[in-house]
């Protein structure tokens, strides 16, 4: 705030994905008003992201209970975005590369509940991400690309990325036309909401005994904030939990698109 006459900060509340990082307007505010500084909040209400579809956008923050709602509602449709539920990874992979094919930017990102492992020596990719008999490495975690596999910056936008299972880390800023979502067991429907499973999270930024439960449920649901809302065309979505995915099929297939 010393750094300028009038700064302005730009908030996603929900892109906050990490302990220590600081984006709630209430810190800001708090903190200006310590200073002596008016503080003047303008709300943004256009979105860019997913087509467009603010629909879209509100459906993904009820189903994932970030907003002052009455938790997850059923999708009903939207012409310019398209939500459809995968009944297996297979599934899932094949929807997006048939979308690549066709000319379209498409990924697939995961919840961080897989290692994420080094290159080996030969270099070559573990195939951290396994459901049952599908197996996909995750991005390279490094500047270096690893055979065919690019660049951890470069995942969302060159050749090569959509062999390889993105994270919050590498799909955090990017948009792709079609984007592949597989929500790990660290987020799972009981009782019609969906709720976090601290254990079952592997990122190492939030297996830290310092890091509060509050903290992990916060960022879990942001982290799949941020990996719902990479499409620009549309969303497959895909739960390792059988009972989350029942309860997501109840929600969109009525209203999911045959791609």
């Amino acid at each position: 705030m010393a750094a300028a006459r009038v700064p302005v900060f730009l908030l996603d509340e929900h892109q906050v994905v990490k302990p220590g990082e600081i984006g709630t307007f209430e810190a800001i505010k708090s903190h200006a008003e310590s200073f002596g500084f008016r503080v003047e909040h303008v709300p943004l209400e256009g979105q860019w992201r997913c087509g467009g579809s603010e629909k879209y956008e509100e459906w993904v923050l009820s189903l994932l209970g970030l907003d002052a709602g009455d938790g997850p509602q059923p999708w009903t449709g939207d012409d310019h975005f398209a939500v459809t539920l995968a009944d297996s990874p297979e599934e899932l992979e094949a929807i997006l590369r048939g979308k690549a094919q066709e000319g379209f930017s498409a990924r697939i990102a995961a919840g961080y509940c897989w290692p994420w492992s080094d290159a080996r020596s030969d270099d070559t990719l573990v195939p951290d991400v396994r459901i049952g008999d599908w197996a996909k490495p995750r991005n390279v975690k490094g500047d270096r690309a690893v055979g065919n596999a690019p660049s951890s910056a470069l995942w969302a936008t060159m050749d090569g990325g959509f062999e390889q299972v993105g994270c919050l880390y590498t799909a955090q800023g990017f948009e792709y036309d079609w984007s592949g979502v597989i929500i790990g067991p660290d987020l799972v429907a009981r009782h019609g909401r969906l709720v976090t499973v601290r254990d079952r999270n592997k990122d190492p930024q939030l297996t830290r005994r310092s890091v509060t439960d509050l903290q992990v449920e916060r960022h879990v649901r942001n982290i799949y904030k941020v990996l719902l809302t990479r499409g620009m065309a549309g969303t497959v979505i895909y739960a390792v939990d059988p009972e989350t995915q029942e309860f997501l099929a109840s929600l969109i297939e009525q209203h999911s698109q045959r791609l």
